[in-house]
């Protein structure tokens, strides 16, 4: 079954260069109409042009298909309001928001500025947060939308020097958790991408040969399933050089340490136990995690607790 956007809208953030470039092109290439966002700043986030975008849409559009470029930032409440404004006024719909526009700026935390921190979060969470909730009554109202966060191996594993980048990008994860669970009763699917690409942000930190086979192109078709109808939600999908594998948060089975057992030592002393993997399963939202060792206590003391698996 083909995936098609026809009829449908979409928002690229950082669609200027890099992933957003490839996913914009992506959508407009099946059929979707594509709001090109891109404030043009340098990967540390300074300066600011519009050339980038205005050239996507010039690529959309000779290849007979429809776009409009728009400057937000991302992290500015009003010039993100602005933007949705602008492509209601244009289409009438947001059908497809993706969350890409990034900035880097690396420094290990004990001597990183916390401004440089403050910023980083600024773009990649709030950002996403912020743009999110400007579409987010749109997609209510229409009882559909497709969202897509963008998150990291930085936020996932950790990566030296990224503190700042790699909270935020763990932040973006609980974001779409929440998100996927209020949007499910408005057919409003959240998912997030967790690439790794051959791109401006990236191009020095990577040999010479992996550039081609880390193209940004061989990571947008997993994008576009997650923003497609029949997307499932609430995944994490990990992509790079054509591989996809899904991440997934686990909890172990763990234990039960009651009254004068349950001590510092005897969490020391069974922590094999502890971090045991055998029957880890995720959960499905945090209650599960509650029910779970509400349920344990319960059965060891023989009460029957109110409610169901």
């Amino acid at each position: 079954m083909s995936i098609r956007f026809d009829g449908q809208v979409a928002i690229v953030t950082g669609a200027g260069a890099g992933l957003g470039r490839s996913h914009a092109l992506g959508l407009a290439a099946r059929g979707a109409r594509v709001v090109v966002n891109d404030l043009g700043v340098s990967t540390a986030g300074e300066g600011a042009s519009s050339d980038a975008a205005l050239a996507v849409v010039e690529e959309i559009k000779a290849a007979g298909g429809e776009a409009i470029a728009h400057g937000a930032d991302v992290s500015n409440d009003e010039q993100v309001a602005d933007m949705v404004a602008k492509t209601m006024d244009r289409w009438g719909r947001v059908d497809i928001l993706v969350n890409n526009a990034g900035i880097l700026r690396d420094k290990t935390f004990a001597k990183m500025d916390m401004a440089d921190f403050r910023k980083v979060i600024d773009v990649h969470l709030i950002g996403s947060a912020l743009c999110t909730h400007a579409v987010w009554p749109i997609m209510r109202e229409q009882k559909y939308g497709r969202v897509a966060m963008t998150s990291s191996a930085s936020g996932l594993y950790g990566n030296f020097g990224q503190s700042n980048y790699g909270a935020a990008k763990a932040g973006v994860v609980g974001l779409m958790n929440v998100l996927g669970l209020e949007g499910a009763r408005d057919n409003i699917r959240v998912n997030t991408l967790a690439p790794t690409a051959a791109t401006r942000m990236t191009e020095s930190l990577l040999p010479e040969q992996a550039l081609e086979l880390l193209a940004p192109e061989t990571i947008t078709p997993g994008l576009l399933y997650l923003v497609s109808e029949d997307a499932p939600t609430r995944v994490i999908l990990s992509a790079g050089a054509g591989c996809f594998a899904q991440t997934r948060i686990y909890e172990t089975e763990g234990i039960l340490l009651e009254g004068d057992g349950n001590t510092p030592e005897n969490v020391a002393a069974r922590f094999a136990e502890i971090n045991d993997p055998e029957n880890q399963k995720p959960m499905q939202d945090a209650f599960s995690q509650t029910r779970k060792y509400a349920r344990k206590a319960a059965d060891a003391r023989g009460l029957n607790l109110p409610w169901g698996e």
